[in-house]
């Protein structure tokens, strides 16, 4: 039970911390937030990146399938990790309304 909580503690620390300085140095917004479901489809798919594109229709159909079987820990781990992307984009135009120019 501690290692879950950790995990969504870490999880939402790290992309808030990612999405923050991807922010601040691209100057986009919400790009973490776009960006996000894919790296997820990389955490859980399992499946070489270069799969995706030499054999697709199997890749994309595991990669589904195992989407699809992850558990509700996993889960609300990684709609922890999407919160700090979206936290990270209210504190970054908090900020930049508040007077803040980052780069």
């Amino acid at each position: 039970m501690i290692q879950f909580v950790v995990s969504i503690l870490l999880f939402f620390v790290i992309f808030f911390g990612l999405a923050f300085i991807l922010n601040m140095l691209l100057r986009r917004t919400w790009l973490m937030a776009f960006i996000y479901p894919f790296i997820v489809l990389m955490i859980v798919d399992d499946i070489s990146t270069t799969a995706y594109f030499s054999q697709p229709g199997e890749s994309f159909a595991t990669a589904f399938s195992r989407l699809t079987e992850i558990t509700i820990a996993d889960m609300s781990i990684l709609i922890a990790g999407f919160a700090g992307t979206i936290v990270s984009g209210f504190v970054i135009k908090l900020l930049r309304k508040s007077g803040y120019q980052m780069f």
